[in-house]
């Protein structure tokens, strides 16, 4: 394969990397767990990384396509005994049907919202495997529900997705401060994660409290040598494009490079160096460019919002060029050529585009409007291969189940071949054309025989169309190659039999034909060979079949006897490999490799490889430099202390989470708040965390103070439906402190943009006054703006400073039902909002104020120590004094007797 064409430095600098430390010998118990297990053959370089990680904790970082299903498989059947309790994070439904299902043990165990507290503490001193959502798990661990120094390890997968502020960090740490013998085990095949942002590498290891590195690319020695023993036979056909397609290519890729000069000619300030005509081609390059822009996006003008929208609209179009036949690309352009798109996106209006469109017009029509459309180039040879080539093997190796997987990139292309397979391809684009709605003055000669649909037939029903992405200054919104499967009425995948026909007068291409298999769509692929035996073709995307984990375990399932890839993946071609060097076949697998040479689609999947290839040559001169802390695997308090000092710099951070007076310092946390970052923040500046489910407010910081966290959405949804309005009046009721926090996200600007609301039926002076609305009804309502959730932690530990702690059963108790009723039947509840709002009452006094005073004018000749008796301090009492008697205007208050004006303000107010 093209991966093992490495240069010899970059391997000689792997292997010194990975031979630095000699590995020491299992101890004892290692080695009997190992003897006790059922372990399935691997591979020599998945044995190597089996036994790396099992010797020492770390982080396994592996290429695309090199699954480590197996590697996981047996060490979980290692630890698969009551006598371990291992956690397992950041798995799928499909790896955990699959993984107990292949162990089909009672000691693997998967724990969901269903499972009720009791069963779950029970399932965990049981022992055995857990698989885990990290929202439960926190729960868990900081109720103490889970015997944390009885915890075995915790094993990672998707490590690169672990950073300090999210659950899974806060679990690990959860389990480093109690049990420092456990162990951490993490893995990753996603190696372009850990070259984003500075240290990114150095700042997950930390987070997983790990200090080894395992860097497995594809060009390894031993990666190289495992999968060489037995390879695929890789027949490549390289697919010229048509000379239309080829100018239509041109003259997109010259929009993208005036895009792109464009763009960095008017930011010059911003590190544009990533974004390049090659990069645009790449799958990840608009979700890392927003990434990087998210922060300034605010700041960005609304020609460079278009530029960007504009780019990730360039590149649905070569991209469809290539996936989509002519006529939906011929339809798909031309829903650009609009007056009203051109306002917002000028390149419609560039001379190439003008080329663009009139050469997309030589796609589908000759002459004079005459529709006779070009063929996809691979249909060709798609069709030559299912009826020639393949046939021709079939009759040589004389097998009875023949399979046929044809790959591709996504669902729309299934279905694409799937109508070409079952109705030909003049068929197909006739019946195309006429549901895209494609004006015609005539068929071309070789469509007349498709013009009537005879013998009754009918068209097939057309899958439903996703929405155009027709983004306008720079609006974040899907487009139709990113998630293709959201088109209603297109399967995940297809199934059809290849026969030959019983037409005599049939072609020689025409000699066989493909039905499908509707009617056994609940069937599986082994199912539907055994009863049939005419050769089955399965068509389905790279990621594999419904259910399956991913494509190598849906290739181990189906067992296919020729694979044809009509897109081109390294991560399908690694399966394809990893696949064949574990069945040990007599005969290779044959796999056909459709590409157009020369085109777009090898410039995407070169540089594929190529920026895989340079992110792992920075891991590894990352690892060569990287010094790691002696404790950083947190088996010493000492790495604690330093990330809680780390993340508290402020001087009144104290050590271990403790007040002044040497109690424990915590704060109360409702259950549903665990979906944020933000807990997990404040438990890494050294509060504690008591997780219960409150009706009053999200956090309560002291006894005095109570805080609703929202968030920009949900702010507005708030204070739309009016839910903000009750939450404040509860709050009010029962906290002398209420505070409303409102929280930026932190990788999206700190700004209440003009344009927060994007309807032109809302306007986004609506919500300021709906929030103006709120502060008049509570004018002691603290509003704090946070922008982002490390500002709000640290803003909670310097409010809770000195502070008495909250009251955990009062937290509890408050706010329900129940609570409501009672204060109801005992006062009005339109004078006990309005008395809480008066100053110096809170709801510590609020209570014995309205038993001992009747009325207003009876608080009004009331003296400071009567209401210092009634309210039970003199600040209080002062406060509430002095707004009674004191005037804003000092010589009406001269001419007036002494609380004249306070009767006549509270006059309309009597009951």
């Amino acid at each position: 394969m093209a991966d093992d064409e490495e240069t010899s430095e970059i391997q000689e600098k792997l292997n010194t990397s990975d031979t630095t430390e000699q590995q020491e010998p299992l101890d004892t118990s290692q080695l009997d767990q190992l003897m006790k297990a059922d372990l399935e053959y691997m591979l020599e370089f998945e044995t190597q990384i089996f036994l790396d990680i099992i010797h020492k904790d770390g982080l396994v970082v592996a290429a695309k396509g090199l699954n480590l299903d197996l590697i996981l498989l047996n060490l979980f059947k290692v630890y698969s005994d009551p006598g371990n309790l291992v956690l397992v994070l950041n798995t799928t439904e499909a790896e955990e049907t699959y993984y107990m299902s292949k162990i089909n043990d009672s000691n693997m165990h998967k724990t969901t919202f269903n499972v009720n507290t009791t069963e779950r503490v029970d399932s965990y001193l049981s022992g055995g495997v857990h698989f885990i959502t990290t929202r439960i798990l926190v729960v868990d661990l900081l109720k103490n529900r889970i015997p944390i120094d009885k915890i075995t390890g915790f094993v990672v997968l998707r490590a690169h997705k672990v950073l300090e502020s999210c659950q899974e960090a806060f679990a690990l740490r959860l389990f480093r401060q109690s049990n420092k013998t456990g162990f951490i085990k993490a893995f990753s095949n996603s190696v372009q994660s850990f070259t984003m942002g500075y240290g990114q590498v150095e700042r997950v290891m930390r987070a997983l409290f790990v200090k080894e590195l395992y860097i497995w690319p594809r060009f390894h020695s031993v990666v190289i040598q495992s999968l060489k023993e037995h390879e695929p036979q890789i027949i490549e056909l390289h697919i010229p494009i048509s000379e239309n397609m080829s100018k239509i290519q041109t003259y997109i890729l010259e929009l993208m490079n005036i895009t792109v000069k464009e763009l960095k000619k008017i930011n010059k300030t911003i590190e544009l160096q990533e974004v390049t005509v090659e990069n645009c081609l790449t799958k990840k390059f608009q979700k890392n460019l927003q990434m990087q822009l998210d922060c300034i996006w605010h700041q960005l003008s609304s020609k460079s919002r278009q530029l960007v929208a504009d780019l990730k609209t360039l590149r649905h179009l070569i991209i469809s060029m290539h996936y989509a036949d002519p006529v939906s690309f011929y339809s798909t352009l031309s829903s650009y050529r609009s007056m009203e798109y051109a306002q917002t996106a000028t390149w419609v209006l560039l001379e190439p585009a003008e080329m663009l469109f009139s050469q997309a017009s030589s796609l589908i029509f000759t002459g004079d409007k005459e529709l006779n459309p070009e063929f996809c180039p691979k249909w060709k040879f798609l069709l030559d291969v299912l009826k020639i080539e393949i046939p021709h093997e079939i009759q040589q190796l004389k097998t009875k189940e023949n399979k046929i997987v044809i790959l591709c990139a996504d669902h729309k292309t299934c279905y694409q071949l799937n109508q070409l397979l079952t109705h030909g391809p003049y068929k197909y684009m006739f019946l195309n054309a006429l549901d895209k709605k494609v004006t015609f003055k005539k068929l071309g000669d070789s469509f007349q025989k498709c013009g009537k649909l005879g013998d009754g037939e009918s068209a097939p029903d057309p899958p439903k169309k996703a929405k155009l992405d027709k983004t306008t200054n720079g609006e974040d919104k899907k487009s139709e190659d990113e998630k293709p499967e959201e088109c209603e009425g297109i399967k995940d995948s297809y199934v059809l039999t290849m026969s030959q026909s019983s037409s005599t007068e049939a072609k020689d291409e025409d000699e066989f034909v493909f039905e499908p298999l509707e009617e056994m769509e609940n069937m599986n692929i082994t199912q539907i060979c055994q009863s049939i035996a005419a050769p089955t073709i399965l068509i389905q995307t790279f990621k594999g079949t419904k259910g399956s984990m991913n494509l190598q375990r849906s290739l181990e399932e189906i067992q296919p006897t020729f694979i044809i890839m009509y897109h081109c993946n390294i991560t399908a071609i690694r399966e394809i490999e990893m696949y064949e060097a574990h069945r040990k076949p007599e005969a290779p697998l044959k796999v056909y490799f459709l590409m157009h040479g020369d085109t777009v689609e090898e410039q995407s999947y070169l540089t594929s490889m190529r920026r895989e290839k340079e992110a792992f040559e920075y891991l590894i001169q990352t690892k060569s430099t990287m010094v790691v802390p002696e404790d950083q695997d947190g088996k010493s308090d000492l790495c604690l202390t330093l990330q809680r000092n780390l993340s508290s710099p402020t001087k009144n951070t104290r050590q271990g989470g403790r007040s002044e007076e040497g109690g424990r310092k915590y704060v109360i946390v409702d259950m549903r708040e665990f979906r944020s970052d933000l807990p997990a923040l404040i438990h890494r500046r050294g509060i504690d965390i008591e997780p219960v489910t409150i009706t009053v407010g999200d956090y309560i910081l002291t006894s005095d103070i109570c805080v609703e966290r929202k968030s920009l959405s949900d702010l507005v949804g708030s204070l739309n439906s009016g839910r903000l309005y009750q939450q404040c009046t509860q709050m009010f009721r029962y906290y002398a402190r209420p505070m409303l926090l409102i929280e930026f996200d932190q990788n999206k600007p700190f700004s209440w943009q003009n344009q927060y609301m994007v309807s032109s039926d809302s306007s986004n002076f609506e919500i300021q006054k709906k929030l103006l609305l709120l502060t008049l009804h509570f004018p002691k309502l603290k509003i704090i703006w946070s922008p982002s959730p490390y500002a709000s932690a640290q803003l909670f530990e310097e409010l809770k400073d000195g502070k008495e702690e909250p009251n955990v059963e009062y937290a509890m108790a408050i706010g329900d039902n129940q609570d409501l009723d009672i204060l109801e039947t005992k006062y009005n509840s339109s004078i006990y909002d309005f008395v809480q709002k008066l100053p110096g009452i809170n709801s510590k006094n609020i209570d014995a104020f309205l038993r001992q005073v009747k009325s207003m004018d009876s608080a009004i000749q009331k003296t400071e120590e009567e209401l210092k008796e009634i309210l039970g301090n003199m600040v209080d009492a002062r406060l509430l004094y002095a707004a009674l008697h004191n005037d804003h205007n000092p010589k009406e208050l001269e001419t007036k007797p002494k609380g004249q004006w306070a009767r006549k303000r509270f006059a309309k107010k009597k009951s």
